[in-house]
């Protein structure tokens, strides 16, 4: 069964899941798999698909994304006229810019009402697709404010993948709550994958508007002893973060945890041409198979 993410999402991992393969960053065997910050999902579909874990608890805090995960796999029928009804709409009309606007006016209302959750999602999934560059962000009060993208006649969605994502996530928890919470009852043998709002490289490059509340610094901080925690429970836990020199320092001292850089395309930039390879490491409590290259440090 083949499943893809339904959403372009800032950081997804799906162009890197060959290199997590190849390098051995995914445990061989593991019992239940906890991803805490599930975006899109790419690394998730991956593990259910070919690593046949047990049971995937899945979260994130983005209340509209785990919104539309669960209408995906109770109600991808009625989810699907939905998207269905928005699609012909949009693709018959000459001013699909106005449309947009009034689209993203009609999900921001039904955010604040917590009603009609069905439209709710097939336009979480219409408007991620037709935005600017597939970004999610939200202002201080929680509106969807990303500007029309000109997509003229976007693949909004796949009925086949959704009815296939719909029957995967059958036997998988999916939450909104904190990260902290959500690996909660965690255990020896688990697997956990954790991939927050990158450490920024520099000023400029910080994008954290991705809930109503930033994930800074101390949130980094937290996470690391969360990580840290797990491991000393005996869970597998990886995590993907940015080449920063913040992140070794928020790492230092913790022994269990050991930093592998590699290189990862970079998907969020206004201009296609600017989007080169950046430094990212990958951040694990167990030595990845066949990996020859140790850890590395700005002192080596």
């Amino acid at each position: 069964m083949e499943v893809r993410p339904f959403v372009k999402w800032a950081g997804g991992k799906r162009g890197l899941i060959p290199t997590f393969e190849r390098r051995g960053f995914f445990p061989k065997k593991f019992k239940d798999y906890y991803e805490p910050m599930v975006g899109a999902g790419a690394v998730f579909f991956h593990i259910a698909k070919d690593h046949d874990p047990r049971r995937c608890i899945l979260s994130d805090v983005n209340p509209d994304l785990i919104d539309t995960y669960r209408v995906i796999k109770e109600e991808p029928e009625d989810l699907i006229d939905e998207l269905d009804e928005i699609k012909k709409e949009y693709l018959d009309l000459d001013d699909q810019k106005g449309y947009y606007y009034d689209r993203r006016d009609e999900f921001n209302r039904l955010k604040l009402e917590q009603t009609e959750r069905i439209r709710k999602s097939a336009l979480f999934i219409f408007l991620n697709k037709t935005c600017f560059n597939g970004l999610y962000r939200v202002n201080k009060k929680g509106e969807f404010n990303v500007p029309f993208g000109k997509r003229k006649n976007p693949g909004l969605y796949d009925k086949k993948n959704i009815m296939n994502i719909s029957e995967l996530l059958k036997k998988d928890d999916v939450m909104n709550v904190d990260f902290e919470e959500a690996v909660k009852d965690a255990s020896e043998g688990d697997f956990v994958y954790f991939d927050p709002p990158y450490v920024p490289l520099t000023e400029t490059a910080a994008f954290t508007s991705y809930a109503k509340h930033d994930f800074g610094l101390e949130e980094q901080k937290r996470l690391a002893r969360v990580v840290n925690e797990l491991a000393e429970r005996g869970c597998f836990v990886m995590e993907s973060n940015s080449g920063s020199e913040i992140v070794e320092d928020i790492y230092e001292g913790y022994e269990r945890l050991e930093l592998y850089p590699l290189m990862a395309p970079r998907q969020i930039s206004c201009k296609g041409d600017e989007r080169q390879p950046v430094k990212e490491y990958v951040i694990v409590n167990y030595e990845p198979r066949g990996m020859v290259q140790k850890k590395l440090t700005r002192y080596e």
